[in-house]
């Protein structure tokens, strides 16, 4: 059997046709997410709705004209972030994505969202999409109309399908924020404190189902992007530790009940079990910012501002096989804060006459951003029986490095491999159509 799956990233929406029988990505295809929208709020992150969409179809029908055996198509898409619906289910104003910042502004007398509404049983972090609603709420910018919100791969489901009411995955649903996941359900009564009527949040499902049906193949409700890197990369009931290097860094290891870890997020999964998610705000960020700062020295000096990437790669490797621990700079890259602490900074300290060099500050660089997620997989170990037994990677972050590949090896103490596939979550939006048994039939609109 051919699925097809779709994965809205935030700065580039995948496709994939994956053959069940044998286990294989057939094809994979990309296009560039440039649907930002420029405001004059420096805390904005916003991007254009009927524009992401637009280039959804597009990867969609190239796959079902190339495969048209396909039979149902499954969804996934950046988690977080929220969009505005209408009576109609046509969104409203643009889809404010994960990276927006205004959770952070202070609301509350000197308190932010987040720090007013804290709480032990769950993790809340500016860009959550309740957060930004709660926000929004209290500013008064909610569109006039708007009666629901859902992701932004929930929005695709209804427009390939024609619902007018969005239906959530528990995954998606989670990443929203105030999720209790013992109770698996929202914090109603902290949501009531914040004036959220519970009329206004979307109907959530615990299982994969059909939405409705896009050029008669059954459409799959969205499940969240974690996950379904998770199932892309691991499979269902993996017990690897999934790596990812991307924009941030983020590691995923899965459990059969939920705990409680300080820096810690749990996540539902897919079935009755859990992922245990540590996520980093700078990740590759971090080496981005110093490609820019060798960048734009080298502009400077020869008026030339090619990448440094390529130079930075020869000059790494120049030490990878000596042991360079206690001769590096020791470095923090929590450049853009933690989600726990936003104003949290990084730091380059152990710096001699010996070590002042690029090829050194690369080193620091890369083992920074690795002892950052491994410090949250260390808080997994000392709190919980659960064990990795090997590091999946995944990511052009990891898979173009290799010098970080064997850094976050070394660090992690396990053995690391890439993924087989380059997209994962669209690969594992595709597998997930597999958990809805038997003949998919759409789920009541």
């Amino acid at each position: 059997m051919i699925v097809y799956g779709i994965d809205l990233g935030t700065t580039s929406i995948s496709g994939a046709a994956y053959d069940t029988d044998n286990n294989t990505v057939l094809k994979s295809e990309t296009v560039e997410n440039d649907s930002f929208i420029t405001s004059g709020n420096e805390y904005e992150r916003i991007q254009d709705v009927n524009f992401i969409i637009y280039k959804a179809r597009r990867v969609l029908d190239s796959l079902i004209e190339e495969f048209p055996q396909g039979s149902r198509i499954g969804l996934t898409g950046q988690m977080h972030g929220i969009l505005y619906l209408d009576r109609e289910g046509q969104a409203l104003g643009p889809l404010y994505t994960w990276q927006d910042r205004r959770g952070d502004l202070p609301l509350y007398g000197e308190e932010s969202v987040v720090e007013h509404f804290a709480a032990p049983e769950y993790m809340l972090a500016s860009g959550y999409g309740l957060v930004t609603h709660i926000y929004n709420l209290r500013q008064g910018l909610i569109p006039e109309g708007a009666v629901s919100f859902c992701t932004i791969a929930d929005y695709l489901g209804m427009k390939l399908t024609g619902r007018d009411t969005p239906l959530l995955h528990q995954s998606n649903a989670a990443s929203l924020g105030f999720w209790s996941v013992e109770r698996a359900g929202f914090d109603l009564i902290r949501l009531r404190e914040a004036g959220v009527e519970p009329d206004m949040l979307p109907v959530i499902t615990a299982r994969v189902e059909a939405l409705g049906s896009y050029r008669d193949r059954p459409v799959m409700t969205a499940i969240g992007d974690n996950q379904a890197s998770y199932l892309g990369a691991a499979g269902q009931e993996g017990c690897g530790l999934l790596l990812n290097m991307g924009t941030g860094g983020q590691i995923s290891v899965r459990a059969d009940q939920p705990y409680r870890i300080k820096d810690i997020e749990t996540r539902p999964y897919l079935q009755n079990d859990y992922l245990l998610v540590g996520a980093s705000l700078s990740g590759g960020r971090a080496y981005a910012a110093l490609e820019r700062f060798f960048r734009s020295y080298v502009r400077e000096a020869v008026g030339d501002a090619k990448s440094q990437y390529p130079v930075m790669e020869g000059l790494i490797k120049r030490i990878m096989d000596k042991d360079n621990e206690g001769i590096a700079p020791r470095v923090s890259t929590t450049f853009n804060g933690t989600r726990n602490d936003p104003s949290k900074r990084g730091s380059i300290l152990g710096l001699t006459e010996d070590n002042l060099l690029p090829e050194y500050f690369i080193y620091g660089f890369l083992k920074g951003m690795a002892d950052e997620l491994f410090e949250m997989y260390r808080k997994i170990k000392e709190r919980t029986p659960v064990r990795a037994d090997m590091i999946i990677a995944s990511g052009n972050g990891l898979r173009r490095n290799e010098a970080l590949r064997k850094i976050c090896s070394e660090v992690f103490g396990l053995g690391l491999v890439m993924s087989e596939v380059e997209e994962e979550a669209a690969a594992g939006a595709a597998k997930s159509c597999l958990l809805s048994p038997g003949e998919a039939e759409p789920s009541a609109v």
